[in-house]
């Protein structure tokens, strides 16, 4: 593994400046410094790609079309700041048979790897509910896991109040079937993202993420009884 490949301080230190000063003169009079720390973070970005590729097939063709623009989306926003405080970005998996992907956020006192599904479509959602209706034990395994609970402790997302509709109440597993976002977040301290280590602690967050996209990609990609739909 490429471990001289790090997260230097000036990268975090240049988004705390920029969450102070986040206007376009400041930003355009401080862009040079932005290039540089720009380019660390997608020679890690390449970095974890490439080693992340070895264990799955992504989308992705580069670290740098990994990463997230630093300009924000305004136009539907209260918030009129220009610019993202935080270093972002994603990897998609391939082809429909690979659901889920995986997500970095890097901010002093704030960096996570998150992965999991963030906006299932109604017939998705379903056919995740239908399964755990049916079988929650096999995704309660995965949930309880030892590796799980020390990564991510508990399935994150947001959930219903009360029960999604054709479902009942009493059910078992009444608390797997209000959830409408399945997410898995770990999250790392700025030692932690700044050491040398960081390349190989990101990997393996997302390697330990696998066995929940991998239940997630058998359930969405069969039909109840288990037959392929692809």
């Amino acid at each position: 593994m490429e471990n001289n490949i790090t997260i230097p301080k000036s990268s975090l230190d240049f988004l705390v400046q920029l969450k102070e000063n986040n206007n376009k003169p400041w930003f355009e009079a401080n862009k040079p410094q932005y290039l540089i720390e720009l380019n660390h973070i997608e020679n890690f970005a390449g970095a974890l790609l490439k080693e992340l590729s070895k264990t799955d097939v992504l989308e992705n063709t580069s670290g740098k079309k990994s990463v997230y623009r630093i300009y924000r989306d305004i136009r539907f926003s209260k918030d009129k700041t220009p610019f993202k405080h935080f270093w972002g970005g994603s990897y998609t998996r391939a082809t429909a048979a690979r659901r889920g992907g995986y997500y970095f956020h890097l901010e002093k006192g704030n960096s996570f790897f998150a992965g999991g599904f963030w906006g299932p479509n109604a017939a998705d959602l379903k056919r995740i509910r239908t399964e755990f209706a049916l079988d929650p034990e096999a995704f309660q395994k995965i949930l309880n896991a030892k590796s799980f609970v020390s990564n991510f402790g508990t399935l994150q997302g947001e959930q219903l109040k009360t029960k999604p509709k054709g479902f009942d109440v009493d059910h078992p597993a009444i608390d797997l079937l209000r959830f409408k976002q399945f997410l898995v977040i770990k999250r790392f301290t700025d030692e932690e993202v700044l050491s040398s280590q960081f390349l190989e602690m990101a990997l393996d967050a997302f390697k330990n993420m696998r066995p929940f996209f991998d239940y997630m990609s058998e359930v969405l990609t069969t039909d109840i009884n288990g037959a392929s739909i692809l």
